[in-house]
């Protein structure tokens, strides 16, 4: 397990279409216990470049896994245990903006949790953390996929919130309207409690939002064909996995722990006493949790 100051290895969680990333040299699929249960897949570990890179399809190989189904603990604790120290998701989203078109890439840096059936942590009674998710994403990771997104001419907008729904199903228009007034951007089913999770990892967490249609609110909705879509999803795919194959080189030369903090965001946050600590709790929370607990 890598801890802060060593080498970047970078993880891809990839979204709706993106099944693997391009590029990759001595690739293989291996099986990674958890401490939480079973992962989406096995992690797919190569090199790009000379970049050490490991890659999770979040909903399973041939989109087996429902959002609301995704073991999201397990897919954070799964990587920490491979030796990602940042991660880069890919998710498919809705859009509540007209200027944010099918097609559009929007780097994410808030997010609004309207999920209800999801463990959003990986602690608990016998140990409880509290840690700061003011700023949920990593800007340095934000800054090296924007100017990635630029040299590709990929339309990108930097800055958005994004809203996560517990899904299956899509927004009301009741909701989608209400969601607009909140100022929100984008909206999927994938990346809370994600995000939440890689910050307790003590993870550098980057979210692409790559939009396939307007959601519900747009007048032209019902307009839109399943087909459409779909030709959206794929070639925002391919978008996306020219995106990360681009964007890999640009984080290679951490020396040092992420400057913003993600590395070291326990340094502060377990409250529970080390005497009144559940041996079990530390021992499940070895990889997420064992650089303050040891």
């Amino acid at each position: 397990m890598a801890q802060p100051g060593t080498p970047p290895v970078i993880g891809v969680i990839g979204g709706s279409g993106i099944y693997e990333i391009d590029g990759l040299s001595n690739t293989r699929w291996e099986r990674h216990s958890s401490s939480f249960g079973e992962p989406s897949d096995e992690l797919l570990f190569g090199d790009l470049d000379g970049q050490p890179m490991v890659f999770l399809p979040r909903h399973g190989r041939g989109h087996r896994l429902p959002p609301s189904a995704i073991n999201f603990a397990a897919n954070i604790d799964a990587l920490k245990r491979a030796g990602v120290t940042e991660i880069l998701s890919m998710s498919a989203c809705g859009s509540f903006r007209e200027e944010l078109d099918p097609g559009t890439f929007v780097i994410v840096d808030q997010f609004i949790d309207r999920t209800v059936n999801r463990t959003k942590t990986f602690f608990g009674p016998g140990l409880v953390a509290h840690v700061g998710l003011g700023h949920p994403t990593c800007g340095r990771l934000g800054d090296a996929l924007e100017e990635a997104a630029r040299a590709l001419e990929i339309k990108v907008v930097r800055g958005g919130t994004y809203l996560t729904m517990e899904g299956p199903q899509f927004s009301t228009l009741a909701e989608s309207n209400l969601y607009r007034s909140w100022n929100c951007d984008v909206i999927g089913m994938t990346n809370m409690p994600e995000a939440k999770l890689a910050r307790e990892a003590e993870m550098c967490y980057a979210t692409v939002a790559m939009v396939t249609d307007y959601d519900c609110w747009h007048p032209d909705h019902d307009h839109v064909t399943v087909d459409a879509i779909i030709a959206v999803l794929m070639s925002n795919a391919d978008k996306g996995r020219g995106l990360v194959k681009e964007t890999a080189p640009k984080l290679a030369d951490r020396a040092g722990s992420c400057p913003q903090g993600c590395h070291t965001a326990l340094d502060t946050a377990v409250i529970t006493a080390p005497e009144a600590r559940d041996p079990d709790m530390i021992k499940k929370l070895d990889a997420v949790a064992g650089r303050v607990l040891a």
